[in-house]
């Protein structure tokens, strides 16, 4: 029987990971989540229904607790996604960023290390750490050009600036200590289960409610899209045949601009709410966010070459299957809607 620890296990891309890792009935997951406003007591409900499944809701910053959670789990890899993670939250709010996502990877290392220490050799060789961090930590690209392994670290935001500094701990983990660490930086991931802060599900959810659909400046930023699936994929791949000290750039292949994203989104909800339609005539140009990067794009070459992932999802169905995911599971949804966050403006840094 094979075990894993993924922290973050009940948010969006750690939700999908657990998802695919269960469904090896070898496989037996411990998720470590403090339940945090994003993640959602269904979306645990639904992993449980796998069996071979238990959640840990302690706070990563928590170095007695990860310590006893990696000890009792004793897990063949680990996986770490716990961050916050959205940018506009970390204008507003940068202390928890610096707190989860830079004390919480510290007190995650060292939980590792210390259960890693006393492996026997075989399984001190076949253990990972797989920290999953961002292309937001290269900064912005103009209109040519694309992320690497070896891209210069520029981040923009709080966020990117706690996600590289965490990125430069697990590496220097590797280095100094032989912890064998796996570092992954993905594009923008879509998909089921996202917390509707983020630009997909907001606007689907917006688009459905009727409200306007905001989108910053002229809405020209470019961003990669990758399936969410398509990334747990990857890094269970990461696990398995990663090279420890090694870092895997994923990426979805999908450049679009967020207008381009937002005009898709009503295409496909003319289509399924045609009620509702036109959907364009929601959209609303805002004030751009402070320190908006313009365009970001992966070269997924190395992990393609070395470890033989592609992406799966063509974009286009992978973004109308999106849409139906939340035509068609409200009950996940609406809670959060009526009682965490129905859409309002964050980040204007004021």
């Amino acid at each position: 029987m094979k075990r894993y620890i993924v922290t973050g296990g009940a948010g969006f891309i750690g939700s999908a990971l657990c998802h695919l890792l269960l469904s090896d009935q070898e496989t037996e997951v411990v998720a470590i989540d403090r339940m945090t406003y994003a993640a959602n007591p269904a979306t645990l409900k639904a992993l449980e229904a796998h069996g071979r499944f238990r959640h840990v809701e302690a706070d990563v910053c928590d170095a007695q607790a990860m310590r006893d959670a990696v000890k009792a789990a004793a897990p063949d890899a680990i996986f770490h996604l716990a961050a916050e993670t959205h940018v506009d939250r970390s204008i507003d709010g940068p202390a928890y960023f610096i707190s989860t996502n830079l004390v919480g990877t510290y007190a995650m290392l060292e939980a590792a290390r210390e259960y890693w220490s006393g492996l026997a050799p075989g399984r001190q060789t076949a253990f990972r750490f797989v920290h999953v961090s961002t292309d937001e930590v290269f900064g912005s690209l103009g209109p040519d050009g694309m992320f690497t392994e070896t891209s210069r670290y520029d981040p923009s935001s709080p966020y990117s600036a706690s996600k590289a500094g965490a990125d430069h701990l697990a590496r220097a983990w590797q280095r100094t200590y032989g912890l064998p660490v796996v570092v992954s930086n993905c594009s923008n991931n879509y998909g089921p289960r996202q917390f509707p802060e983020k630009l997909i599900p907001l606007m689907i959810l917006n688009g459905l409610e009727g409200k306007r659909l905001p989108v910053y400046g002229d809405g020209a930023n470019v961003r990669d899209w990758l399936h969410v699936n398509d990334h747990a994929q990857a890094l269970r791949l990461m696990a398995q045949e990663g090279v420890p000290g090694e870092v895997y750039c994923v990426g979805g292949g999908a450049e679009r601009t967020n207008l381009q994203i937002v005009r898709e989104l009503c295409r496909v909800l003319d289509e399924r709410r045609p009620e509702g339609a036109p959907h364009e005539a929601l959209i609303e140009f805002v004030e751009d966010r402070p320190a908006h990067d313009f365009r970001y794009a992966i070269d997924p070459a190395k992990i393609d070459r070395e470890l033989g992932w592609k992406p799966a999802h063509d974009f286009e169905q992978g973004l109308a299957a999106t849409v139906d995911w939340y035509l068609n599971n409200e009950d996940w949804w609406r809670s959060i809607r009526e009682e965490r966050y129905q859409g309002q403006r964050l980040g204007q840094a004021r």
